[in-house]
């Protein structure tokens, strides 16, 4: 307030402060965001209302309860790559369809990296949405891939539906893959590297892809013996109910009865549950050095060894896919000390990624490459799930060739 102001009288009447036309949609923003960045449950209102300056109550004029705000949050940030396909399909109804195909994808990649921030949210936290609010999401998903596979249906004669559907999911994964970790990029090399690696993968042959050798030793048929460390039991089966239920869903009492154990017996193999959480993380980081140490082991130059240690991720990612898709949706879940561990792991690992692609390829820069790796590896989860990780040798054999053509697009 001025002093101009203040020596000034109160009007009989003082207007009423309006609140903004748009309040609902900033409060869907911010709560979007913060889910995104920390997880649902790890949210309270009162926090999302502070980060507007409102109260609480003032939230709940808009909102009846947190649930609701994670249904509009999650549904409008689908909802907006459905509007911006949507009109690039109008806006281009009468070009020529590889026109249409790129308005889209550019439509998308623009309005990806416009919200960077709050695009993990559809991807990891949907398992905390009811039934009919999924089947909502999973219908603006498969409308999405359909709106990319008519004009590249049309553009390549020889795909079949399923091929088509499936190079659709590994372009959306291209472009949301952004959402998964946060190096920067400027936003013109960013919207160029999305769009030329998108439009790689729709030309991918998956029909030429050879059937993938598996890089993991089966036991024969009737051979082997059972698991019987509890400690084993008990993280195969939380990493399985983590990602049916999710992780506050969850409770130690029916990952220790899915394992045959009670709950107090649970508690001398896991202090808590997110000691069990960590513990699992650790061990699948602990696969996955190893293989990518015999990847490297066995190869002679980059190229090579990005083959070897493509095979090796999906190896591993497909035979245990629970693993990867609770790692992306509950990380932070998991202590500060143990959540920045694990994700110095992970960035090491990319790390190895990207010193191999740089060699590979010498024109790209470290930070082009970084981006490229994210997506890469992004596939085996994104478009694995469309596979319903199909281990066979035919099924693998398509994932790597998606994967090595983002790194090589």
């Amino acid at each position: 307030m001025t002093q101009s102001t203040r020596n000034q009288s109160v009007p009989d009447s003082v207007p009423t402060r309006k609140r903004p036309k748009d309040r609902k949609s900033q409060i869907a923003l911010v709560a979007a965001q913060a889910f995104s960045e920390r997880g649902y449950h790890a949210v309270g209102v009162d926090e999302i209302a502070a980060a507007l300056g409102i109260s609480g109550p003032a939230l709940y004029r808009h909102f009846p309860n947190k649930y609701a705000l994670l249904v509009q949050a999650s549904m409008s940030t689908v909802g907006s790559l459905r509007t911006a396909a949507e009109g690039a399909v109008d806006a281009t109804e009468d070009a020529a369809p590889d026109e249409r195909l790129d308005a889209i994808l550019r439509g998308l990649i623009t309005t990806t990296v416009e919200n960077r921030r709050t695009g993990g949210l559809y991807r990891w936290e949907g398992r905390y949405l009811q039934p009919a609010d999924r089947d909502r999401m999973r219908g603006d998903f498969a409308e999405l891939n359909r709106l990319i596979t008519v004009p590249l249906r049309e553009l390549r004669a020889d795909l079949d539906q399923s091929d088509a559907q499936i190079l659709a999911a590994s372009a959306l994964s291209v472009i949301g893959s952004i959402t998964a970790h946060r190096a920067p990029l400027a936003g013109r090399r960013l919207e160029k590297l999305l769009l030329g690696t998108a439009r790689g993968v729709l030309r991918c042959d998956l029909g030429a892809a050879p059937a993938a050798a598996s890089t993991i030793e089966e036991p024969a048929a009737g051979r082997g013996l059972a698991v019987t460390s509890k400690r084993e039991l008990l993280l195969g089966e939380a990493m399985k109910i983590f990602n049916e239920r999710g992780y506050h869903e969850s409770s130690i009492e029916e990952i220790g009865a899915a394992a045959g154990i009670n709950a107090s017996s649970v508690y001398r193999h896991f202090p808590s549950k997110a000691d069990l959480l960590a513990a699992a993380f650790y061990r699948a980081a602990d696969r996955l050095a190893m293989a990518t140490a015999t990847a490297l082991g066995a190869s002679t130059e980059p190229a090579e060894a990005l083959e070897r240690l493509s095979a090796a991720y999906i190896d591993l990612a497909f035979a245990h896919p629970e693993v990867l898709s609770v790692y992306f949706a509950e990380i932070g879940n998991l202590p500060a000390g143990e959540r920045t561990n694990l994700r110095n792991v992970q960035r090491l690992h990319i790390e190895e990624w990207v010193h191999l692609l740089t060699g590979a390829r010498p024109e790209l820069a470290p930070t082009e490459a970084r981006f490229l790796v994210h997506a890469a590896v992004g596939q085996a989860l994104d478009v694995g799930r469309l596979m319903h990780f199909d281990t066979s040798a035919e099924a693998r054999g398509q994932m790597q060739a998606l994967m090595l053509t983002v790194l090589r697009s």
